[in-house]
């Protein structure tokens, strides 16, 4: 449907988003885009020229969506639409104040990131990076097998008396999916802590349909304080949001009281888990290994980071939504967002933006 206006409304993408998906903005003839092609970070002053008049933005989570850019936008701008879940990297209380409406990318990237979570936990426990790099440095006929050798914590459990205790910062769709994905494994027992703003009574609701949906194997599953999920936890995945109420809640103090052989898993946020600390806590042997894909100040890691000189810390570059499936969909999702801001219909997926 053509969108009113005698003028075609500006939409700016601050990314190439494929040949599946830019059709759906340039094939139409009622509006007008404006796209970075080159597959880099939008250059800041191409993007303030450029955004001068526009209705729409579809950016993505390297763009600072802030008042130098809003202002440089000017009144006309109806929608910024992020291909991400999070949206750090846009000053919500501006985009509030001049009542631009938010579209984001939530749910669809649950599986991608989940299957990402218990990949990390395997490659954590079994000492995936240390025994790599014996394989790529040439060093593998020089390795001389013993009985407990590359040995490493079992992610499943093993005989009938055994038990397995995972634990979630955060339990949100992605940690009910990684969740999921770990009964297989055998896992008995599930503990986390999650926003204590949430009603207690749909979490109780919510617990036991879990329960009720994998009986007799997970033998319970329970909301508890964040020391508790430290002590208990086999494997503890990080997948709380960020900002400053979760910033380095995985601390020094946090880590000295989790078990000597457990795993730390962050999929969620870099800011949540202080590096220096898990860096310390790996290298004096107070916890197994970690596996993460989010790191805080990434995409600045280089070589001399405290986590990349740790062997048994297994780091990914960010990748947890990197599948095909998952990607594609992010950013139709945030096309989607953005046409329908800008022709005054209800978003598939706005950020609810109301203060209180």
């Amino acid at each position: 449907m053509p969108l009113d206006g005698t003028n075609k409304p500006k939409v700016v993408v601050t990314r190439d988003l494929g040949p599946d998906v830019m059709p759906l903005l340039t094939k139409r003839d009622d509006i007008e885009v404006v796209l970075w092609a080159d597959d880099s970070v939008c250059d800041r002053q191409w993007l303030l020229e450029n955004v001068k008049g526009a209705t729409g933005m579809v950016v993505v989570f390297s763009e600072l969506v802030d008042a130098e850019l809003l202002d440089a936008a000017g009144p006309s701008l109806k929608v910024v639409s992020t291909m991400s879940v999070g949206y750090e990297h846009i000053h919500v209380p501006e985009l509030v104040k001049r009542n631009i409406r938010i579209g984001y990318t939530p749910d669809v990237l649950t599986d991608a990131v989940a299957d990402i979570s218990v990949m990390l936990a395997l490659m954590a426990g079994r000492n995936a990076r240390e025994t790599m790099g014996i394989v790529r440095e040439g060093l593998w006929p020089r390795s001389i097998w013993a009985p407990f050798a590359f040995c490493g914590p079992q992610l499943s459990t093993s005989g009938n008396s055994a038990s397995r205790t995972v634990g979630f910062l955060g339990f949100g769709r992605i940690s009910q999916a990684t969740l999921k994905r770990l009964i297989p494994f055998g896992v008995t027992d599930c503990i986390y802590s999650s926003n204590p703003n949430s009603p207690s009574a749909s979490k109780k609701e919510r617990d036991e349909a879990i329960l009720k949906q994998y009986s007799p194997q997970l033998k319970s599953l329970r909301g508890v304080d964040t020391d508790t999920v430290a002590r208990e936890s086999d494997v503890l995945f990080v997948l709380t949001p960020g900002g400053p109420s979760t910033r380095h809640l995985v601390n020094e103090e946090f880590l000295r009281k989790m078990k000597e052989h457990s795993v730390i898993v962050n999929a969620g946020r870099g800011t949540v888990v202080e590096s220096d600390a898990l860096a310390k806590a790996l290298r004096e042997k107070w916890i197994w290994g970690a596996g993460i894909d989010v790191v805080e100040g990434e995409p600045n890691v280089g070589k001399d980071h405290p986590l990349v000189k740790e062997p048994r810390c297994n780091i990914l570059p960010h990748i947890g939504s990197a599948s095909f499936e998952t990607r594609l969909a992010m950013a139709t999702l945030a096309v989607d967002n953005c046409l329908a801001a800008i022709g005054g219909q209800n978003m598939p997926a706005e950020l609810d933006v109301r203060i209180d």
